[in-house]
């Protein structure tokens, strides 16, 4: 291996070790027998335990080129729909990573609570500055169209309310069995958060039945929405103009 791969071999065999022992409970010696190098070579492309966490952190603000996607629509009640949809694809099916990845990352964040914060601080900071000026002109968007029931909550909060519930969704499938006890598989549950959450933004019920459409990138979803009438409108239509659906794959 070449330097620059061998430093990206370590931070991928380093990642599932932090997520099951936190930056504090894991050791050089554990990184470096995970990584199959010595402790000295794991120095000579990480000074510190400190310099793989941040590298680590790195790799996980990169921007997905389907969110890039997503943040170059116009702002519209439609966006706003699509950003509440991605989010729940994302964190709860992992769409935008593989979802073995996505798994680590969660427990990464979850870690990282139960420490300094620092890795949770740092990636839902980049998301901030991914995600919500798109969220934000959507939601201003969608009062100027009549969409809204009333003011609703701060913009930047109901942003983070809708990824708590996304978030409390994934991390209750973190086990490898569910632990919350839904009513209804993965993709009714999830489905049906998509609509408490746009429900609990303000849109009106007519606003979601209008946009609310399934994403052609997840099909068991999309059938548990057709099978529960959740989305009112015909799945099989193409896709609005500009609209990515299909693509968070």
């Amino acid at each position: 291996m070449d330097a620059a791969a061998r430093k990206r071999a370590i931070v991928e065999t380093a990642m599932p070790l932090f997520a099951r022992k936190g930056f504090i409970g894991t050791t050089t010696k554990e990184l470096a027998e995970q990584a199959g190098v010595s402790e000295a070579l794991l120095y000579r492309h990480f000074p510190t335990k400190a310099a793989l966490y941040e590298e680590i952190q790195q790799l996980g603000c990169q921007v997905d080129p389907a969110l890039d996607a997503l943040n170059a629509l116009p702002p519209s009640t439609a966006t706003l729909v699509e950003m509440v949809q991605a989010m729940f694809q994302h964190i709860v099916f992992g769409a935008f990573d593989d979802p073995g990845t996505s798994k680590i990352r969660q427990r990464l964040i979850l870690q990282s609570l139960l420490e300094d914060g620092e890795y949770a601080r740092v990636l839902l900071s980049r998301v901030s500055v991914q995600c919500l000026p798109i969220f934000k002109a959507s939601l201003a968007a969608a009062g100027k169209a009549g969409d809204l029931r009333g003011p609703g909550p701060d913009p930047v909060n109901a942003f983070w309310f809708a990824g708590h519930v996304a978030a409390q969704i994934a991390h209750g499938r973190l086990p490898g069995s569910d632990v919350i006890p839904y009513t209804g598989s993965i993709e009714v549950v999830t489905a049906e958060a998509i609509r408490f959450c746009l429900a609990g933004i303000g849109l009106t019920d007519e606003a979601i039945e209008r946009n609310l459409r399934a994403d052609d990138g997840n099909a068991a979803l999309a059938d548990a929405m057709k099978r529960h009438h959740l989305n009112g409108v015909d799945t099989e239509a193409p896709a609005m103009a500009g609209n990515p659906a299909g693509r968070f794959k």
